[in-house]
């Protein structure tokens, strides 16, 4: 196949506008095109992976090999990340109460991630070993059909922020933070929402935005505590905990629920684990 019969090789394609043929065959020529650039791809090149990188990039053949070849570089570059997903290496944090998953979708069909940052101790977990748990995350939800088509979005809590956090975030840090969000992972970041935002965060989050593109930049909503005003104006009551003026089910409900499927989930972990 050409890449000139390729209907989505030139321009970005909403889902709906492709007929399963169209995106059988765009998924035949984003492999053609890696296998010409390389025989070496770890996690191999099937159809439901790469399909991934098609749908994060709305069908753009040029933009999802990128992304392909970006995720990859990523990962072999970042060790101390992405070396070892398994869940025993996050399971204190996760165990702390420092990472859930909201049960409900947004209205936009978004996967809603929640980060409890004052539960988490520098002094006992690094900076690389929290982002492995967003990572843990990410590989799991990249698989949800619905969050390859409508992404995802996340609120942060602040709420014991400290000095000490502060601290752990350096220029190398945030410019793999950007990386991840702009063009190394096969999910759309639909909007990133910090909460309980203390004075000493304005500081780093000038350092993270120095590395990231402007529509990137739109999607970063900083909130204080007053989540009527705020935050519910982004989010519907009904999926909140109630300890953020939802809803919902409780958190520490949530963050047990998603510590246990992480668990369950090892066997396909540990299989991302062994790529090199």
């Amino acid at each position: 196949m050409s890449r000139q019969s390729d209907p989505a090789a030139a321009v970005g394609l909403r889902e709906d506008e492709l007929c399963p043929e169209s995106e059988l065959l765009s998924v035949s020529e984003l492999r053609l095109r890696a296998v010409s650039l390389s025989q070496h791809w770890p996690l191999g090149l099937e159809d439901e992976f790469l399909i991934r990188f098609l749908r994060a990039r709305d069908f753009h053949q040029e933009l999802a090999l990128k992304l392909l070849i970006n995720y990859h570089k990523w990962r072999a570059e970042c060790p101390e990340i992405s070396a070892d997903l398994r869940p025993s290496s996050v399971m204190g944090l996760l165990k702390a109460g420092y990472h859930a998953v909201l049960r409900s979708r947004d209205t936009s069909g978004s996967r809603v991630l929640m980060y409890k940052i004052g539960h988490w101790d520098p002094k006992l977990y690094s900076t690389y070993e929290v982002f492995r748990v967003s990572l843990i995350t990410s590989e799991l939800i990249v698989k949800e059909l619905q969050t390859q088509l409508n992404g995802v979005k996340v609120i942060f809590d602040l709420h014991g922020w400290r000095f000490a956090h502060a601290l752990q975030i350096n220029t190398t840090i945030a410019k793999r933070i950007a990386s991840i969000l702009v063009d190394s992972f096969p999910l759309k970041v639909r909007a990133i929402h910090v909460i309980n935002v203390p004075f000493i965060f304005y500081s780093v989050i000038a350092i993270i935005k120095q590395f990231l593109p402007e529509k990137i930049k739109d999607r970063i909503y900083l909130h204080g505590s007053d989540y009527q005003r705020s935050l519910h104006q982004h989010f519907p009551m009904q999926i909140l905990p109630p300890d953020y003026g939802g809803q919902g089910s409780e958190y520490n409900e949530l963050c047990q629920e998603w510590t246990t499927f992480v668990q369950k989930s090892e066997k396909d972990l540990l299989k991302l684990s062994l790529v090199t």
